[in-house]
């Protein structure tokens, strides 16, 4: 057994609370998820650090918020998904620790450009592909910067052999550290029949619903392979094994979802500040450390506590190459595990599409309260969408002709009033108290403001240079 714990960090893409099979009396897509969930440390207040996937995962590798590191928004044809050359990854860390870094999966943050590769930021192995969403089967995955195109195998499954392929080529003298990031539910819908027709088969579950739970219930068996393959190996009792999601349930893609798709009675869904849409599951399992047994996680956590977390659990100090940089989370470590009080910081959201605006699809919580500054619509839409469809399929073209650098014109309008919530009595943000209670409406706004100056400021240096 290592002295320094291995590190599992399973990420589902779009996946929400309601998505659990748990939640439901009839749709059992999760056995190994909700068994893991007896086993673990269930998080009932872990937020994302974006509603939106590339921010996120900024945020869970570097620990800063997403607008330092210069990873704003999904769109890879124009590079705003792109995680800046000058941060330091929880990958570059361990990497320099000693440890053996894997990642297996989706990476959208950085394409095209081969000094974005995983391969380059800590990850001394990498099964991937690199833009925001995939064909199941018509794929283009890179293993280890080497393009390969698909075998007919459907992509979930391919992640799961490459996660446990990994596993089993470990060895108990050095510490690992995998990052298995599913694509799995995110669009397109597309899953094995087989398992599609039994949830077809479940009266008034539209075929989107149907789609989502069959592509999960994929996913879980495969989260199932890796656990097996942990406990087979020998790993199981010294690895941190955590699985979460990097925001929530995609209720607008396809008409369908939205009616049947449950999300716990949470506000909003992915793309929007709303609990529904920062709000995810986390569970966090960690055997030799006593960490487990189906107990619960209170207090707030956000993405960006992660990085200080995961290095305070494995002993490996924090590296004095960060020059400066500074670390938003908190580490979570003494909290979890006892020792002390949870702190409890101001945390913040922001995002909208291409540059962002302060006053747009933006929150800040402090204590119970949660101030929402509502999307603006005009500054949510995205003119060329058309090439997502080349970025997916003809990859090539942008290796070819660069991307985009300039944003398309847009004419935003005078956005809408706060809205204030008190989530300790108003968890699912039902009654909007911005009228009365404007003096704390005033000073969270400033809060937010002062914020949002401060990560933009360390944006605007990433484009100078």
């Amino acid at each position: 057994m290592p002295h320094k714990p291995n590190i599992v960090f399973i990420l589902a893409d779009d996946m929400g609370y309601g998505d659990f099979g748990m939640f439901h009396p009839n749709i059992h897509c999760t056995p190994a998820l909700d068994n893991l969930a007896g086993e673990s440390i269930c998080f009932t207040h872990q937020y994302t650090a974006s509603p939106v996937c590339n921010p996120s995962r900024a945020a869970l590798l570097t620990g800063r918020y997403p607008h330092r590191t210069g990873s704003i928004d999904t769109l890879e044809w124009h590079g705003l998904e792109r995680l800046a050359l000058r941060e330091v990854t929880l990958a570059d860390v361990l990497q320099q620790a000693g440890y053996r870094t894997g990642l297996v999966g989706k990476w959208h943050l950085g394409s095209f450009d081969p000094r974005y590769s995983p391969t380059r930021r800590g990850f001394d192995e990498a099964v991937c592909f690199r833009g925001g969403m995939h064909d199941y089967y018509d794929w283009r995955i890179e293993y280890n910067d080497r393009p390969v195109r698909g075998d007919g195998r459907y992509l979930t499954d391919v992640w799961t052999e490459e996660a446990v392929s990994f596993i089993e080529r470990q060895s108990q003298e050095q510490p690992f550290f995998l990052h298995v990031t599913y694509n799995a539910p995110h669009t397109p819908l597309q899953v094995p029949e087989e398992m599609l027709q039994p949830y077809l088969a479940i009266p008034g579950l539209s075929n989107g619903a149907a789609h989502v739970y069959a592509m999960i219930e994929r996913m879980d068996r495969g989260i199932q392979r890796i656990i097996e393959s942990l406990e087979k190996s020998g790993f199981r009792e010294n690895t941190i094994l955590i699985f979460t999601s990097d925001n929530g349930p995609d209720l607008s893609s396809d008409g369908e979802w939205s009616k049947d798709r449950f999300n716990c009675q949470f506000h909003g869904a992915k793309g929007t500040v709303y609990e529904g849409g920062i709000r995810v599951p986390l569970l966090l399992s960690w055997l030799a450390g006593g960490l487990g047994g189906g107990t619960t996680f209170n207090e707030n956590a956000h993405f960006t506590d992660w990085f200080p977390t995961l290095l305070a659990m494995a002993n490996v100090p924090m590296p004095d190459y960060l020059d400066g940089r500074m670390i938003d989370g908190i580490n979570l470590f003494p909290a979890i595990s006892g020792q002390k009080s949870a702190e409890n910081p101001r945390r913040f959201w922001q995002w909208n599409r291409y540059t962002p605006l302060v006053e747009c699809n933006a929150a800040v919580r402090d204590g119970d309260w949660k101030l929402v500054r509502p999307a603006i619509q005009e500054a949510m839409q995205v003119p060329d969408i058309e090439w997502l469809r080349v970025s997916m399929y003809q990859y090539e073209y942008f290796l070819e002709n660069d991307i985009f650098r300039t944003d398309p014109d847009r004419t935003v309008p005078t956005p809408p009033q706060p809205e204030l919530y008190n989530l300790r009595e108003d968890p699912l943000e039902t009654t909007n108290l911005a009228m009365r209670f404007p003096n704390v409406v005033s000073t969270l706004t400033a809060h937010l403001e002062q914020w949002f100056a401060s990560v933009e400021a360390d944006r605007r240096t990433i484009l100078e240079n």
